[in-house]
């Protein structure tokens, strides 16, 4: 069976995921890039090695990349919560199982969300920046127990990330259309005009890949906003951005996904955005335990393994 592997940080910290798929007969065929995938490489690379069963990262997955890779490629299974990059119904067209871990990245995601939350609030990037210059800043931060926080997507890290806020004292307000009428959530929950009208923070923890802060909504939002991307880059608009950042209207912003990645665009000149790469889920508790539960999930959906 040979196993193609997208991610190229895979088992770079714990290699008993990569062990795992030798022991059970594997021939394993690493990334050759050292980077994400792009579609033209994501294609040749199924094709040239007639990959069998893909550990997925972030590479393109849509019906024509699977459609090239058939009639060898049996199942996906892909490393971390988002899906938007695969198309699962292609998959199920084309009868190559797939999977993904969704739980995985819980406890890392929110706990980054909090330290960027923290980081921004105290401007603890600035203040080291300029002690190490030689000079003694003092800032006046904010404390969380003043900041009123909006928390976009109610799933399992929207879920954790409110539950962290609202140990430290912070107000949460929950904006997510999916949520059912008899969910059983402690928050207010509000319409995403609502809540950044009144809020001082928005956090997204949704899917998608469709503009969700565009021009309007940053405009309409309460003035001096703090915004927090851990989910999807294209949910914000990058222009809007980075108008609303220059007036002051958005006060700070913290990035872990982007555009286009790796991101070269303007937000890295502007010292009031934390950037970092696409990294939320670097833990090596997180990377142990999705990377192996990405391998049993394909080893099932191959049928080398049984449930």
């Amino acid at each position: 069976m040979i196993i193609g592997i997208g991610p190229s940080s895979f088992a770079q910290e714990d290699k008993s995921p990569l062990q795992r798929l030798v022991d059970a007969g594997c021939t394993v065929v690493p990334n050759p890039t050292g980077k994400r995938l792009s579609e033209p490489e994501i294609i040749e690379y199924l094709a040239r090695h007639k990959i069998e069963g893909l550990i997925a990262g972030l590479e393109p997955l849509n019906r024509r990349v699977l459609e090239s890779a058939r009639p060898h490629l049996r199942a996906v299974a892909r490393v971390g919560i988002g899906i938007t990059n695969v198309d699962v119904q292609a998959c199920r067209d084309l009868g190559i199982a797939f999977s993904y871990t969704p739980d995985g990245p819980t406890e890392a995601v929110a706990e980054l969300t909090l330290a960027a939350l923290l980081s921004l609030a105290r401007d603890l990037v600035p203040m080291n920046r300029e002690l190490h210059l030689g000079g003694w800043p003092k800032r006046i931060g904010r404390s969380l127990a003043e900041l009123q926080v909006l928390v976009v997507g109610y799933g399992r890290i929207g879920g954790r990330v409110a539950s962290l806020l609202t140990s430290l004292g912070a107000q949460v307000l929950v904006c997510d259309p999916f949520l059912p009428k008899d969910a059983a959530c402690p928050f207010p929950v509000v319409s995403l005009a609502d809540g950044l009208a009144m809020c001082d923070v928005v956090s997204l923890h949704c899917g998608g890949d469709k503009v969700l802060l565009g021009k309007d909504e940053i405009a309409n939002a309460k003035p001096g906003l703090m915004i927090l991307n851990s989910a999807r880059g294209e949910l914000v608009d990058e222009s809007a951005l980075i108008a609303a950042l220059e007036s002051g209207h958005v006060s700070k912003a913290w990035f872990d996904t982007f555009w286009k990645e790796p991101y070269t665009g303007r937000l890295l000149g502007m010292p009031q955005v934390l950037l970092t790469p696409h990294a939320a889920t670097y833990t090596r508790r997180c990377r142990s335990r999705m990377e192996n539960e990405a391998v049993t999930n394909l080893l099932l959906g191959l049928g080398i393994a049984n449930p």
